[in-house]
């Protein structure tokens, strides 16, 4: 009964109904790219470092991975000494560097990675094969296409540049192995990946360098007590696991969680108050109406129940349509935000779970009963007789 009657009120009013619903839906999509935007980033940034299930990674000392210029010298010595830790079971050593891809129109600059293939985690083939020797490399899509070049086609590629002599250094010949995804690249890279030995040897580094290693960790070891014994066996590093990362990347980005909490509430209370503005003059064009039920017997409880039933199912209604809405505006917002230079085109701020969509109906049911409770009261606590008189009058 309380159902149809509910059903009733709301099919009577439909175009205010309708532009209720409307109301809630945008409200609902808002909260929706809220609470996925608090918690996307987070989700999203552990994905990416445990895309490969490297959990740890050592940069030069008081850097972040790649986050300065800055390099780990004597890196032979330092993967030996890795290697005598019985719970670090693969060491991936990297090293970054820029070379430039020489052809007609002044060639292509590109991002190059010199990896160890065997252990890799920057890349996921995605045609041809991997490095099998130290004149190959693979190269992301978008190399491949301003080189115009195919794979298995030769680059002639340079190291560095001679502004005296306005000439290339350090030319070599590199065959195109495959194409590759590039994990913490930037979107649409132009970028390359070949032996570590042949950056070193194109770049003219010194000293047996690396950018970072990245380390894979034996099933069942305590990566924080790996990360203590490496800062205390290899002093000049810094050891960062994926759990001490997390929590540097949320105190870097706690801006955008206060951004979400914060719009997220305005969103919800709008919708309260949107819900309770529209239930309130519902319930007072039909005071007469609740008065005669009452006088007739229907008790205070079902007059108020059914009150709140339209509250919520105006919210439920609103955030049924604004989850959809708020999926395609999340798409475009983070489309735009995924072009700040330098992220990796592998963060996603707003990043769907179902759990955000859980939490975000819950909101809008709760905010639905809350919005119907005032205007409920209000009507069923009325005196019959002289509301009835009133109405009459009036």
């Amino acid at each position: 009964m309380l159902v149809t009657l509910a059903r009733a009120s709301l099919a009577g009013r439909r175009a205010r109904t309708a532009l209720a619903v409307v109301g809630v839906a945008v409200s609902a999509a808002l909260l929706l790219d809220m609470v996925m935007l608090a918690s996307g980033m987070r989700a999203s940034f552990r994905e990416l470092l445990d895309v490969r299930g490297f959990t740890i990674r050592l940069a030069p000392r008081g850097t972040l991975p790649f986050d300065t210029d800055a390099r780990i010298d004597s890196a032979g010595a330092i993967m030996a000494r890795l290697g005598a830790n019985p719970d670090i079971v693969a060491v991936s050593p990297v090293l970054g560097g820029q070379l430039h891809v020489l052809g007609p129109g002044g060639g292509v600059t590109a991002v190059a990675i010199g990896i160890n293939p065997a252990v890799q985690g920057d890349y996921t083939l995605r045609t041809g094969h991997d490095i099998a020797g130290p004149d190959q490399a693979v190269v992301s899509a978008d190399l491949l296409a301003a080189a115009h070049a195919r794979v298995g086609d030769t680059l002639d590629v340079a190291g560095g540049y001679d502004a005296q002599l306005r000439a290339v250094t350090r030319e070599r010949r590199i065959v195109i192995a495959g194409t590759a995804h590039f994990i913490y690249t930037p979107a649409n890279p132009k970028a390359m990946a070949m032996p570590l030995a042949t950056l070193r040897a194109m770049t003219g580094a010194a000293g047996d360098p690396v950018s970072l290693f990245m380390l894979r960790l034996r099933a069942g070891a305590d990566a924080d007590s790996v990360q203590r014994w490496i800062e205390r066996a290899i002093p000049r590093v810094s050891a960062v696991s994926t759990a001490s990362a997390l929590r540097q990347v949320d105190r870097r980005l706690s801006y955008f969680r206060q951004l979400a909490f914060i719009l997220g509430s305005v969103s919800l209370t709008v919708g309260v108050l949107l819900v309770a503005t529209l239930v309130t003059v519902s319930v007072n064009e039909r005071l007469g109406e609740i008065a005669v039920m009452r006088a007739i017997g229907v008790s205070t409880r079902s007059i108020v129940a059914q009150v709140m039933l339209e509250g919520v199912a105006i919210m439920l209604a609103g955030a049924t349509l604004g989850l959809g809405l708020g999926l395609v505006t999340a798409h475009y917002l983070n489309g735009i935000l995924s072009q700040f230079p330098g992220l990796p085109a592998a963060i996603d701020f707003f990043l769907f779970q179902p759990r955000d969509a859980w939490v975000s109906l819950g909101l809008l049911a709760l905010a639905g009963v809350l919005a119907g409770v005032y205007p409920a009261w209000r009507g069923a606590s009325l005196p019959i007789a002289a509301t009835l008189r009133d109405e009459a009058v009036a």
